[in-house]
């Protein structure tokens, strides 16, 4: 559940007739919300390609819970000022961070929502709902998107597309027939730390109506792995209601990278099925992450080039409504990696060699408040 809290202002006595109407439209708020969520899994890896093995493990894994404070405030008319301070909260180990999630101030009106602060790029966001997954262990992360960092600026994590921004400025139309154009700005605020001028450029077109959605998102990131070369991502995804209780969407996505020893590219495929079943949902996600091509030499995040870099992940699980707010849940997944695949956890990785295939079977809880 939660907590709104409304602020009205004083008004002079003689003034309240010409301003009450007004008033009563236009409340302040400030709602405090949250999200715990955590499981006890059994990891373990198989055998890799040059003999190494990893031992089995029992952990309590956090699944990116948070806890934040978002407001409204009426300007006039139909402008408002927004913000949200959202702040990481680890379960299993008592950690946190304030403002270490999705945080930002701007203002938002008929003509759309305008902010700055630290967020999820566009490309991010409007694929994660995608996936039943997200943001779990066995998040399509690993696969797509070439890994997850929490927080990012344009230096500190140069390989993941999936990514939250810091000092990022974005804007978002409003709809159109259902339609909605996400732009995402990470400033170039490194060009006195590093010998090159690194900055991100984010966008997505999201459709939204009825039982379908579509995304089609592409993000560059300039001069991350060398000064004058680019990286790109672009991603096309669909989703779509069938009938109440069954759920089915697809992504494709394209990896790009370019550093000093040449390209690096890949293709990577996304597919998943929530289905309910009695009071809860059965949920199913499979991705697949071609072979890497080109002639570049470095492996960047969980892949490189070569014959037998591909892998394929498989997440199968049970989700169970106590309430509205409350669920328990449960799931397998596994990667299978190639001999020469190295993909990982994205969250809560297990820190595989290649062809060590990474599993967990999970039991958790979530609540919303």
């Amino acid at each position: 559940m939660q907590r709104v809290f409304r602020r009205r202002h004083v008004i002079p006595l003689a003034l309240m007739s010409t301003v009450i109407a007004r008033e009563a439209m236009a409340e302040d708020s400030v709602t405090i919300y949250g999200r715990l969520n955590t499981a006890i899994e059994y990891s373990r890896a198989s055998t890799a390609t040059d003999g190494t093995k990893l031992g089995s493990t029992v952990r309590q894994t956090n699944n990116r819970s948070v806890f934040g404070f978002r407001g409204v405030e009426h300007l006039g008319g139909s402008l408002q000022a927004v913000w949200q301070i959202e702040s990481n909260v680890s379960l299993d180990t008592g950690q946190g961070q304030i403002a270490g999630r999705n945080t930002r101030v701007g203002l938002q009106g008929d003509y759309g929502l305008l902010f700055m602060g630290h967020w999820q790029t566009p490309y991010t966001e409007s694929t994660a709902g995608y996936d039943p997954y997200y943001p779990t262990t066995a998040g399509y992360m690993a696969l797509i998107g070439n890994g997850s960092t929490s927080s990012s600026d344009n230096v500190q994590d140069t390989s993941s597309f999936d990514r939250r921004q810091k000092n990022i400025i974005q804007s978002r139309s409003p709809q159109l027939g259902g339609a909605s154009l996400w732009l995402g700005w990470g400033l170039p605020e490194e060009k006195t730390t590093v010998p090159r001028n690194p900055a991100l450029y984010s966008a997505a077109l999201v459709y939204e109506r009825g039982p379908l959605g579509a995304t089609i998102a592409y993000e560059v990131h300039s001069h991350y792995q060398a000064a004058g070369r680019n990286d790109d991502a672009l991603k096309v995804a669909l989703a779509y209601q069938l009938f109440p209780g069954t759920r089915l969407a697809a992504l494709y996505e394209h990896l790009h990278y370019r550093t000093d020893t040449g390209d690096l590219q890949r293709n990577g495929y996304y597919a998943s099925l929530v289905q309910k079943l009695g009071t809860g949902s059965v949920r199913v996600g499979v991705a697949y992450a071609a072979n890497g091509t080109g002639s570049s030499t470095d492996t960047i995040g969980f892949f490189r080039s070569g014959s037998e870099t591909n892998a394929m992940q498989f997440t199968v699980g049970y989700d169970y409504p106590l309430s509205k707010r409350t669920a328990l849940y449960a799931y397998y997944s596994r990667i299978h990696n190639k001999k020469n695949a190295i993909y990982d956890f994205a969250i809560n990785e297990l820190g595989v060699s290649a062809g060590a295939d990474p599993q967990t079977l999970a039991l958790g809880m979530r609540h919303f408040f």
